[in-house]
C-alpha cells in the first residue's frame, strides 16, 4: 500500500513553528519600541499576514494524522492573506485598520482554538487545558486591540505588541502539541486493487 507523503505536513510544521516565532519576536520589537514608524509596522503586519494565511493553507490541505491544529486554516487562511494583502499596500495610513483587521483574525484564531482544545480533550491530549486558557487570552487580548485602536500610536503599538506575543505563543503551542507527523500514514480513501477471478473483475 503506497503511504502518503508527509513533506506537505513537515512544511506546515515547520512553517508554523517558524511564523510563531517571528510573531513573537515582532511583538516584543513592538513592545520594546513602540515609537517604530507606523509604515514599517504595516508592512511587517501585511507580509506576516500573507505568509501565515499561506502556511495556513498547506497546513489545511496536508491531512494531519489528528486533523486539530489544521481544521479551520482552509477559512482562515484565506482571510489573513487577503487582509496581509490590503494592509501591505496601504501600509502608512491605515494603522487603525490594520489593528482592527489583526484584531478580528486574533479573536478569530482564539475562538477556532477554544474549540482545538476541546477537540484535544476528546482525543485525549493531556495539554488541553492549556491551548484552551491560551486562546482565551488571546482572543480577550484581540478584542482590546480592536476597542483600542483608536489610542495614541505609541500605545496601540504595545497593545499590537501583546497581541503578536500572545498569538505566537498561542500558534506555536498549538502546532507542537497537536499536529503528528507519522512516517507511514496511509492515504484517507483506500486503493483497492481489482483481480479477474474466472473472468469476472473482483
Amino acid at each position: 500500500m503506497k503511504m502518503r507523503s508527509i513533506t506537505p505536513m513537515r512544511i506546515a510544521k515547520i512553517g508554523y513553528i517558524v511564523m510563531s516565532i517571528l510573531f513573537c519576536a515582532a511583538g516584543i520589537l513592538f513592545i520594546a519600541m513602540p515609537g517604530i514608524s507606523t509604515e514599517i509596522i504595516g508592512v511587517c503586519i501585511g507580509i506576516a499576514m500573507i505568509f501565515f494565511g499561506i502556511v495556513k493553507l498547506i497546513g489545511y490541505f496536508s491531512k494531519d494524522l489528528f486533523r486539530l491544529a489544521f481544521q479551520f486554516d482552509l477559512e482562515f487562511g484565506t482571510l489573513m492573506m487577503v487582509l496581509g494583502v490590503t494592509v501591505l499596500f496601504n501600509p502608512k495610513n491605515l494603522m487603525v485598520f490594520i489593528c482592527v483587521a489583526l484584531g478580528i483574525s486574533i479573536l478569530l484564531d482564539g475562538l477556532f482554538k477554544i474549540r482545538i482544545a476541546m477537540d484535544s480533550r476528546r482525543f485525549g491530549i493531556k495539554s488541553w487545558w492549556l491551548i484552551l486558557s491560551l486562546a482565551i487570552v488571546t482572543g480577550v487580548i484581540g478584542v482590546f486591540l480592536i476597542f483600542d485602536s483608536a489610542t495614541g500610536s505609541k500605545i496601540m503599538s504595545v497593545l499590537l505588541g501583546f497581541t503578536l506575543l500572545a498569538e505566537g505563543i498561542l500558534n506555536l503551542y498549538t502546532v507542537i502539541s497537536t499536529v503528528l507527523i507519522v512516517k507511514n500514514q496511509v492515504p484517507d480513501v483506500l486503493e483497492i486493487e481489482t483481480f479477474e477471478v474466472d473472468g469476472k473483475e473482483r
